[in-house]
């Protein structure tokens, strides 16, 4: 602990003097990133808020406070560089199921307050945003769904950007229920078997309401872990992905301009 505590005193002269120069950088990425076309949908794995809380002695729950307050700054960078269609991977299944009921009502409660702060700012109706959430919201408390329904409503019309949340979500499950609704609806007569297709399958999915831009062009996943975690397995079967060694709430603008740099500079062959 004192070791950890004498580097950090070290570390805070360093910064200081850091910070000129890592303007200037800044300064030369928002530069290179806007001369080229941006992606237009960029995924995020925001992995690490409690890794990062214990490392500084917190409560590890108190690391998802961190990272909603770097949430809101990632997404001004993202709608300042053009991007059209942003999809954070809140919650996914497996936390709604496995993590304690103390963490996964903290989470409920700052997705309540995250809600009512958005709405009360006023930043969805004058930036445009259409904000959608998507997964088993069925787990969820009533009262955080009548929230979202709220939200939903209250956006559908904006057409500018659009913000999707995933909660208590797992590519295998939205694709296992995809199947299901088809199954069904060709029992009812609705759809024949010879009609299904790949674009049929894509509109039965969480993520049909974004037409063309359904598909992430980036993902980004933060704290050094390179996988995707059953995100968006059907969605990013050609997306290009961008792993950081940082956890997410230290994540900066600079690391954000480096991934939509990164996909800038990729050649993108969609499989052929």
């Amino acid at each position: 602990m004192l070791a950890k505590l004498f580097a950090r005193v070290l570390e805070s002269p360093l910064r200081v003097l850091a910070r000129p120069i890592y303007r200037i950088y800044e300064s030369l990425l928002w530069e290179q990133v806007r001369s080229r076309p941006p992606p237009r949908h960029v995924a995020i794995i925001p992995d690490g808020n409690r890794r990062w809380a214990r490392q500084r002695g917190l409560n590890p729950v108190e690391g998802h406070e961190y990272g909603y307050r770097k949430l809101k700054d990632v997404l001004k960078v993202l709608w300042n560089l053009g991007v059209k269609v942003v999809t954070v991977y809140a919650m996914s299944y497996e936390n709604c199921v496995k993590r304690s009921l103390e963490e996964r009502e903290h989470l409920y409660r700052l997705l309540e307050r995250a809600m009512d702060e958005m709405v009360s700012s006023g930043e969805l109706k004058s930036k445009g945003v259409r904000v959608k959430f998507f997964g088993r919201l069925d787990m969820l408390p009533q009262r955080l769904v009548a929230k979202i329904r709220e939200v939903e409503a209250l956006t559908e019309s904006y057409s500018n950007v659009t913000l999707n949340v995933a909660l208590c979500y797992g590519g295998r499950e939205e694709i296992v229920q995809a199947v299901r609704r088809i199954a069904k609806d060709v029992s009812l007569g609705r759809v024949r078997a010879e009609e299904i297709d790949e674009e049929l399958f894509r509109s039965y999915l969480y993520t049909s309401h974004l037409g063309g831009l359904d598909e992430p062009d980036l993902v980004i996943r933060t704290s050094g872990e390179i996988r995707v975690s059953n995100f968006l397995l059907w969605q990013i079967a050609y997306s290009e992905l961008y792993f950081c060694d940082i956890y997410w709430p230290e994540l900066r603008t600079i690391d954000i301009l480096r991934a939509v740099r990164s996909y800038q500079r990729r050649e993108r062959r969609f499989g052929a």
